[in-house]
């Protein structure tokens, strides 16, 4: 009788303190619950026909950081010409998507560094445009790197297009900070200089 007795208290406890410790420790640790409207509340489920009433969340107000960002207003045709510049004479060295080689962070035997990426992935966009404009156009700095000079086979259009199309493949966040942090504080220095 003791182990029946026993038994049966087993039964119950595991059936019944078991969950209720579960369901405390999940509601516990999971985020609060949205508040549900009353409307719902009070909808009356008379049969098995009546459909389950749906609980709608409002959508997700944007993120201040989205609303902030910067929209891309690239002309669509330097973009294209951009990309023919970029292919018929920058892919070689800097890959045919701007995406360069997996090596390109180590000197060479020259003490250079490969040609960088250009898609976002490494450091050509902490530089304005006029200073991508100034690389392209006179080449690397004296031993960083081994860009050629491009000043006497690109016209200046040509370059800018180039440069339009390399922002144009950035990532949005890699653009507005560019953008904001980069390329407006040079535009306001040159402004300044101007008046």
């Amino acid at each position: 009788m003791n182990i029946e007795k026993s038994f049966n208290l087993f039964h119950i406890y595991y059936h019944h303190f078991l969950p209720g410790i579960a369901v405390v420790f999940i509601v516990g640790c999971s985020e609060p619950l949205p508040p549900v409207p009353k409307t719902i509340l009070a909808t009356p489920i008379s049969s098995s026909t009546t459909p389950e009433p749906v609980l709608s969340q409002p959508a997700d107000e944007p993120k201040q950081e989205l609303q902030d960002m910067v929209i891309r207003k690239l002309d669509s045709e330097k973009v294209r010409r951009g990309k023919i510049v970029y292919q018929t004479n920058c892919a070689t060295c800097h890959g045919q998507n701007a995406e360069s080689r997996p090596d390109w962070r180590k000197q060479g035997a020259d003490g250079k560094y490969p040609p960088p990426p250009l898609n976002g992935s490494a450091h050509t966009w902490h530089h304005s445009t006029d200073t991508l404009s100034k690389v392209i156009r006179e080449g690397s700095p004296p031993g960083i790197g081994g860009m050629p000079a491009w000043g006497d086979k690109l016209t200046d259009g040509e370059i800018d297009d180039v440069i339009v199309w390399i922002t144009s493949i950035w990532s949005a966040e890699i653009y507005d900070i560019w953008y904001k942090e980069i390329e407006r504080k040079q535009q306001k220095k040159r402004q300044h200089k101007l008046d």
